[in-house]
């Protein structure tokens, strides 16, 4: 065997192996661990939205106990324990903690300069971004099932003392549990695309708030049916329309999207939102 045989084979040997997806996952997972304020964040977020559905549904009691007199004109008074156990004000909370935590995983590393170390050993940016949006992705779709699922069914409890109670199986209940853990982990990709595009912890939050919760405003009401159309295919409009109780007293836009409209909705927010952040890390410089 020749001299520049042995000099490529003994070459070869040496390369490293390209590194697994597992090994990817392993690598964001240690580095969101050793971050200990991000996951401390989404975890109290998750503590403080279920407190707020069981803390609003235990103070309803007394009005229950006790309902308004019945208005001339207008239906009795009907108490929508769905809308109450799952309250938009907790589902906020835990959108703008996730949005935050999505941000944070891709924005913060531009900024502290590692995602120069993260591509140096990984050349792939797609494999990085995949395990960055699965991991991202899973927690928060975790923190999103056990704060839907716990206010539901704790709310609900407290509830079947008054006779008022739903069942996970009655009516639209089960497809809000799920519309109200599902919006979560949409809103943390929504985060990574706006930390990916921005690079700025500032300019990111406020973008998230910005298209989360002040965008809206400018797009309600029915006197414009295209201002209407346009508010109810925004992420939170979304999961409002998919826990709105047909049962009850409340009414909405008689433009209003259908369930499976507002499903596809949610879904074309999450994959635009992946591809946005893989196309703009893989397509910029660091």
């Amino acid at each position: 065997m020749s001299t520049m045989t042995l000099t490529r084979t003994e070459s070869a040997r040496s390369v490293d192996p390209a590194p697994r997806f597992t090994d990817l996952l392993a690598a964001e997972w240690i580095k969101l661990r050793s971050l200990r304020s991000t996951y401390w964040v989404l975890a109290l977020a998750s503590l403080v939205a279920i407190g707020i559905n069981l803390n609003a549904v235990h103070s309803d009691l007394t009005y229950i106990d006790h309902p308004p007199r019945p208005i001339p004109g207008l239906p009795p008074y009907r108490y929508d324990a769905l809308y109450h156990s799952l309250s938009s004000i907790a589902c906020y909370v835990m959108a703008i903690a996730a949005g935050s935590l999505g941000a944070i995983t891709v924005f913060g590393e531009y900024t502290s300069g590692m995602i120069r170390t993260t591509f140096a050993a990984v050349p792939d940016r797609r494999g990085v971004i995949a395990a960055k949006v699965l991991l991202i992705g899973g927690i928060t779709a975790l923190a999103g099932a056990v704060v839907s699922t716990a206010s539901f069914f704790a709310c609900n409890a407290m509830l079947a003392s008054r006779h008022v109670g739903l069942s996970i199986a009655q009516g639209v209940s089960l497809q809000a549990v799920i519309a109200y853990a599902a919006i979560v982990p949409v809103c943390a990709l929504i985060g990574m695309a706006l930390g990916a595009l921005l690079r700025h912890a500032t300019a990111s939050i406020v973008s998230l708030v910005m298209l989360l919760f002040i965008l809206p405003l400018m797009f309600g009401g029915d006197r414009y049916r295209w201002l209407n159309e346009i508010g109810s295919h925004l992420p939170m409009a979304t999961v409002n329309r998919l826990t709105y109780n047909p049962d009850s007293n409340s009414t909405i836009s008689k433009w209003a999207p259908s369930v499976l409209d507002s499903w596809i909705t949610m879904g074309v927010w999450a994959v635009v939102s992946v591809a946005v952040t893989v196309v703009v890390v893989r397509r910029r410089d660091m």
